[in-house]
């Protein structure tokens, strides 16, 4: 149980800050809902998964490096004794690559076998492994009613990957491995990431999170790929702005601060916004199909996700 749950009472600025915390947890995941659509767009554009993922750091980068300094500036404005431990910042790198380089790539290579819709309703489960975790390195109580949440969610993802399977083959498999497998290790970083925004601040945690991460991927895809495959056209380079800004900064930035005011299990839940916009935009942009399967699928994985939210709130 998070911190936020053990408040019993809360004063009117605390529930101000409470409310403004699910806002910005809101507006994140709303952000983040725009990645798949972007991916596949640049998978249109023949643009690979790590490349994307590549010059989505090489833009992303600067804005964290700038911001998690002006971030340092006022901490230090406010109290010039503050200082980061050093095992802090290892910290803060490690995890950063753990949810912003691998569960990014195993995100974006997903995204390269299953729909961007199947995609972000894979990722809306991170909330159950959030809890999970937290049961495993932390004690925390796993109650009957998120069992039954995580079931119910499941069950939903089952009826799209069966009927996306008949269609579409091992690439269903392929794909659902990969994005599940960016779910549990983004579950992990966000877990672990409050103790670490609570030392230092969100946008200087943000910053060395995210600038970890990017030295990860560019390492990575200068070993696995020539510097020329940078180059891109006009429209491919559109995308990648929009990846590394809109896809990127901004949603880090929200969520970030989202967890360091509310903690990680209700940022977690507040990620139910996204599919339903990933869906809009897929069907919308992309053209994807949107059946009765999906759309069964898509409301048992939601009522899952309201249940859990509902039990999870139940505790304050």
């Amino acid at each position: 149980m998070s911190e936020f749950s053990k408040k019993p009472i809360e004063s009117k600025p605390a529930q101000s800050k409470l409310w403004l915390g699910y806002v910005f947890g809101m507006l994140g995941a709303a952000f983040f809902a725009t990645k798949g659509i972007i991916i596949k767009l640049a998978i249109i554009e023949n643009v690979d998964a790590l490349t994307t993922l590549t010059w989505r750091m090489i833009i992303a980068v600067p804005f964290f490096i700038i911001i998690g300094y002006s971030g340092y500036r006022a901490r230090k404005k406010k109290n010039a004794n503050f200082s980061i431990p050093n095992d802090a910042i290892l910290k803060t790198a490690l995890l950063g690559m753990v949810g912003y380089y691998i569960a990014s790539y195993l995100d974006f290579a997903g995204l390269e076998y299953i729909s961007a819709q199947f995609d972000r309703l894979i990722l809306l489960t991170y909330p159950f492994f959030v809890v999970l975790f937290g049961a495993i390195f932390f004690g925390r109580k796993v109650s009957f009613a998120m069992i039954a949440s995580l079931l119910l969610s499941y069950s939903g993802l089952a009826v799209i990957f069966l009927y996306d399977l008949n269609i579409d083959g091992t690439d269903t498999i392929i794909g659902a491995l990969l994005v599940l497998g960016a779910a549990i290790t983004y579950a992990f970083y966000q877990l672990f990431a409050k103790p670490l925004i609570d030392i230092m601040g969100a946008r200087i945690f943000t910053s060395i999170a995210l600038s970890a991460a990017g030295f990860a991927v560019m390492v990575h895809f200068s070993i696995t790929h020539q510097f020329s495959d940078l180059i891109l056209n006009a429209n491919a380079m559109w995308l990648m702005l929009a990846m590394g800004t809109i896809s990127m900064v901004i949603p880090a930035y929200l969520i970030a601060t989202s967890i360091g005011m509310i903690g990680a299990e209700p940022t977690a839940v507040m990620g139910n916004i996204s599919p339903i916009i990933t869906i809009i935009l897929a069907v919308s942009i992309l053209g994807e199909t949107f059946s009765l399967f999906h759309a069964f699928g898509a409301v048992l994985v939601l009522l899952g996700m309201f249940a859990f939210t509902y039990f999870e709130r139940r505790k304050t």
